[in-house]
C-alpha cells in the first residue's frame, strides 16, 4: 500500500537571524562593491569586519545591487545571516564603525524576516551623475570633468524620451548576466548650477553599465553631436556599439534604495542608530 504523505516538522531546524544594513562609501579605493579575486572590494572589507566582531568565520552579505570601480554610494543595503541573535545590533554598529575603514560608514542593523532580501526585494534605485566643466580639484574623486559647454535643455528634451517600461539593451554593456534587458525609467533629469550639471534617475532596476552610457550618449546630445530625434531612434537598438561612450565612474553615485512600505517600516530610521560619546 502506498503510503501517505507525511508533513515534517522542521520548527527545531537552527534559526540564522537575518539582518539588513545600511551604509556608505566612497568608492575611491575600491574595485566596487562585489568582492572579487585580487581585487580590494567593500563587501571583502565588511565581510571580514563582521566575521572578526561576531566571531563568525565567515560572514557572508548580498548587496542590494553591484557597483563599479571608483562608483560611491550615499544609499546601499546588504543583508547577512548571523549563528545567533545580536543582542545589541546598536552596540555592533557603534563597534562597526570603528573597526573598518574610514571611507564607509554603517548607518542602521536591522533584523528583519529570513526572507527579506536586500537585492531581490529592492523596488526602486536612483543614482546621480556629476559633471563639472572647469577644473574644481576639490571635487575631483565626486564628479567627472567634461570640458565642453551643454545645452542641458536638449539633454532634459532627449532623457524625457526614455521613461517608461522600455528595453535600454542599447545601453547594456555584455556580460552583466542579466535575464532582461527592460527595464521601468521613471525620473531621468538634469540640473545645471554654476557649470556643474547633476543627473537623476531612477529605475527599478539598472542593467550593467547602464547610468554611464546613458549620461555619455546624452553629452553628445548636449554637445551637438547628436540630435533629439536621433537619440530617440537610438532607443529601439539592440547594440551597445549604436550608443555612445561610458562616462567616467568617478562622477557616480547611488542615492537611495526603495524597498516595498512593509519592510521599509521595519527599517525604521535612515539616522545613524548611535551618536559617540
Amino acid at each position: 500500500m502506498q503510503s501517505e504523505n507525511i508533513a515534517i516538522d522542521d520548527s527545531s531546524a537552527p534559526m540564522h537571524p537575518r539582518y539588513f544594513v545600511r551604509i556608505a562609501y566612497d568608492g575611491t579605493r575600491y574595485h566596487g562593491w562585489q568582492r572579487q579575486p585580487n581585487a580590494h572590494s567593500v563587501q571583502a572589507e565588511i565581510e571580514q569586519a563582521l566575521s572578526k566582531l561576531l566571531r563568525q568565520s565567515p560572514v557572508v552579505t548580498t548587496g542590494c545591487g553591484r557597483t563599479d570601480s571608483g562608483v560611491h554610494a550615499s544609499d546601499f543595503y546588504f543583508h547577512f545571516d548571523a549563528d545567533k541573535e545580536i543582542e545589541n545590533p546598536a552596540d555592533l554598529l557603534f563597534r562597526l564603525n570603528n573597526f573598518i575603514a574610514r571611507d564607509i560608514a554603517v548607518y542602521g542593523i536591522w533584523c528583519v524576516p529570513e526572507r527579506a532580501h536586500s537585492r531581490f526585494d529592492a523596488i526602486e534605485r536612483s543614482y546621480e551623475y556629476h559633471i563639472h566643466n572647469r577644473r574644481i580639484p576639490f571635487v575631483r574623486h565626486y564628479s567627472s570633468f567634461y570640458p565642453y559647454r551643454l545645452d542641458i535643455d536638449r539633454m532634459n528634451e532627449a532623457a524625457q524620451l526614455m521613461i517608461g517600461q522600455r528595453d535600454f539593451a542599447v545601453f547594456c554593456k555584455s556580460g552583466g548576466g542579466q535575464k532582461t534587458t527592460i527595464c521601468d525609467l521613471r525620473k531621468a533629469e538634469w540640473v545645471e548650477n554654476n557649470g556643474q550639471y547633476v543627473f537623476h534617475i531612477t529605475a527599478d532596476r539598472f542593467l550593467r553599465n547602464m547610468v554611464r552610457a546613458v549620461v555619455g550618449t546624452l553629452c553628445d546630445v548636449g554637445r551637438g553631436k547628436m540630435s533629439v530625434a536621433e537619440f530617440g531612434q537610438l532607443l529601439s537598438e539592440t547594440s551597445r556599439s549604436m550608443s555612445g561612450e561610458s562616462v567616467y565612474a568617478t562622477g557616480l553615485t547611488l542615492t537611495e534604495v526603495k524597498y516595498p512600505p512593509e519592510l521599509m517600516a521595519l527599517l525604521v530610521t535612515k539616522a545613524p542608530q548611535y551618536i559617540q560619546p
